[in-house]
């Protein structure tokens, strides 16, 4: 390879105008060789050394030992992760997949809304990890880290095969989970590298939103039997894709059995869609719903 020849790399926001822009890559000169790295892209895909999501597989998911995984710019930041828009592809191959890397902050920089309650029902079998936990400390925030991540590998994976079996409740497939990153499915469009739109911005007509309504329902009804609730559910958390709900940001997923504050996050995630969809004009019955609820989690 000559000597700054172009190669596909360097961090850089989206081109809304190139929609070839998920197909090129990043660009930033390359001063030498590394023998490490594929010639192309960032890195070789860590499928290899991470933990794989449920079987059977979609069929875009890349498991070759030749993939090379690049990062084309960054989805969303916040207080407890990044999410990155990463390509993992063949070279020289029409074999694409795009997916959402979600990397989970480092104990110096993490700030878990509300967290005591969400922990609340998950603990490790170690007592000082435990007791780090407790306490906040260095250490303990990185156990935190690790449990973020894992329960929302976990309970995508679990959420994805209901759905796939019940088509009632829609979650991104979970690729793989490596550390305290999670790469699952990016919900959008894989030409533009442009999210889905989440439930608050669509503006829906009557039989539309009655319909984003049924299956917000239904979704809450497949959690509530299988004795989780979201912990966090909002418009905001929830894609619209081809009129089709899809839920995101899962870290916080409690078991509604083992915590005992597993009744009120049931009723906190009801209340805040059940208020979104009420201010735009749609008559919804929240107080039956919570109750109809608590019966298939089996806390009434």
């Amino acid at each position: 390879m000559r000597e700054h020849e172009t190669v596909r790399r360097g961090r850089r926001k989206f081109d809304d105008d190139d929609s070839t822009f998920l197909k090129r890559g990043r660009l930033e000169p390359r001063l030498s060789e590394d023998p490490d790295l594929p010639p192309s892209g960032d890195r070789w895909s860590s499928w290899d050394g991470a933990l794989h999501g449920p079987e059977p597989r979609p069929d875009w998911v890349r498991t070759e030992d030749g993939a090379v995984d690049t990062e084309l710019g960054i989805l969303k930041t916040g207080k407890e992760a990044d999410v990155y828009l990463v390509r993992r592809a063949i070279p020289d191959t029409d074999k694409i997949s795009v997916m959402a890397a979600k990397r989970y902050r480092d104990g110096q920089h993490r700030l878990f809304h509300r967290d005591a309650g969400y922990l609340e029902g998950r603990r490790v079998r170690r007592s000082r990890e435990n007791r780090a936990m407790t306490n906040r400390t260095a250490f303990g925030k990185e156990v935190i880290a690790g449990q973020w991540a894992t329960a929302e590998f976990g309970a995508l994976s679990r959420l994805w095969l209901i759905g796939q079996e019940s088509g009632l409740v829609r979650v991104p497939y979970p690729v793989q989970l490596d550390g305290t990153e999670v790469m699952l499915e990016f919900i959008g469009d894989w030409d533009t590298g442009e999210a889905a739109p989440r439930l608050a911005q669509v503006r829906a007509e009557p039989d539309e939103l009655r319909h984003l309504w049924e299956q917000m329902t239904d979704a809450l009804s497949v959690m509530a039997r299988a004795q989780v609730a979201h912990g966090d559910l909002s418009p905001y958390n929830t894609l619209v894709q081809e009129g089709r709900l899809v839920l995101i940001d899962l870290p916080q997923i409690v078991d509604v059995i083992a915590n005992p504050q597993g009744a009120d996050f049931i009723a906190r995630d009801v209340n805040n869609v059940a208020s979104w969809f009420a201010a735009r004009g749609l008559e919804v019955e929240p107080e039956a719903l919570l109750e109809r609820l608590l019966y298939e989690a089996g806390l009434r």
